[in-house]
């Protein structure tokens, strides 16, 4: 039985951390379990920033965007040395088992420590939903809702004005949010890393979507596709498709805001079910959404294997967008 665990956020932060903090805390608790938590991720866990969180620190925090445990990223814990620190930093606080709340680089850390000796379970935390071995990770939801009012609002603006609004939305290596966004916003078309296009490819779509007497348009692009949005406007307006071009950029926008229903249940689930595993001895995992359960895999796979975007996603964006 375990009597101390430690819990960090860490990468980029995501809509729901908070709710999984809570969830940790709170489960861990009410197994007669002491809770701290560590500030500044990795980080912090070098710099021993640790504090014991009760079940009052965690009041009021599920609504809450962010993360009250800061995040921070840390090239020192990639090597050795770093990772052997961190450990003997755990050793000094008594912590017998972590959570991990983040992405692909934070749960390679958690590895690195399992790979060591150290209990430590994942809980996947990316807005890309670029993880393998969950169906959804916690943060995507409210960041495609946030995606879907902006593309809702700037077709209200595109439909006054005959105009075509190409929107860049978050996803380096991963189109999810760009594909769910143009599908369910209704996009005439979509660039994503996973699908090279020309803007031939581009121009083509909407000279034809013009001349069918479309009174706007609307381009979702992922930053990391093959095109950027700056070339796509250029080249539509060297061309003449017929509409006006402007370009929006959400940034870190996509990041913020108070985590939708989905992100709190789905983020309260995971901790608890992350508490569970180290108490039951259950280590070097990843909890997940597995249909409509929630499961485990190994951070190994986690964080070896490649999520792929669904065929039938390209599918249906193709048909819808006609």
């Amino acid at each position: 039985m375990l009597r101390r665990i430690a819990v960090m956020t860490s990468g980029g932060d995501a809509p729901g951390m908070n709710p999984a903090v809570r969830a940790v805390v709170r489960t861990a608790v009410a197994r007669g379990v002491e809770v701290y938590g560590i500030r500044q991720a990795y980080a912090g866990l070098l710099a021993g920033d640790f504090e014991r969180l009760t079940s009052r620190d965690v009041s009021g925090i599920m609504q809450r965007g962010g993360t009250i445990l800061q995040t921070a990223r840390n090239k020192e814990f990639e090597t050795p040395q770093g990772q052997k620190r961190a450990l003997r930093r755990l050793n000094e606080h008594e912590i017998e088992g972590l959570v991990v709340i983040g992405g692909d680089g934070s749960l390679r850390g958690a590895l690195a420590l399992h790979e060591l000796g150290f209990p430590v379970v994942g809980i996947p935390g990316s807005i890309d939903n670029d993880i393998w071995g969950t169906n959804m990770s916690i943060g995507v939801d409210t960041a495609l809702n946030t995606i879907l009012d902006a593309v809702d609002k700037l077709r209200d603006t595109a439909s006054s004005h005959e105009r075509c609004f190409l929107l860049e939305v978050m996803g380096r290596n991963c189109g999810y949010l760009a594909m769910m966004g143009g599908i369910l916003g209704g996009a005439e078309f979509i660039v994503i890393p996973e699908r090279p296009t020309t803007l031939e490819e581009i121009g083509a779509i909407l000279e034809d979507a013009y001349m069918r007497g479309k009174s706007h348009a609307m381009g979702v692009v992922a930053e990391g596709a093959n095109l950027k949005t700056h070339e796509i406007a250029e080249y539509l307006e060297n061309h003449e498709v017929g509409f006006e071009v402007r370009v929006t950029s959400l940034g870190h926008v996509v990041r913020g805001g108070k985590p939708t229903a989905f992100d709190r249940l789905l983020a309260t689930r995971m901790g608890v079910a992350a508490v569970d595993c180290l108490l039951s001895g259950e280590t070097g995992v990843m909890v997940g959404l597995h249909g409509r359960d929630i499961g485990t895999v190994t951070l190994l796979e986690a964080t070896t294997k490649e999520r792929v975007m669904t065929e039938s996603y390209l599918e249906l964006a193709d048909i819808l967008a006609k």
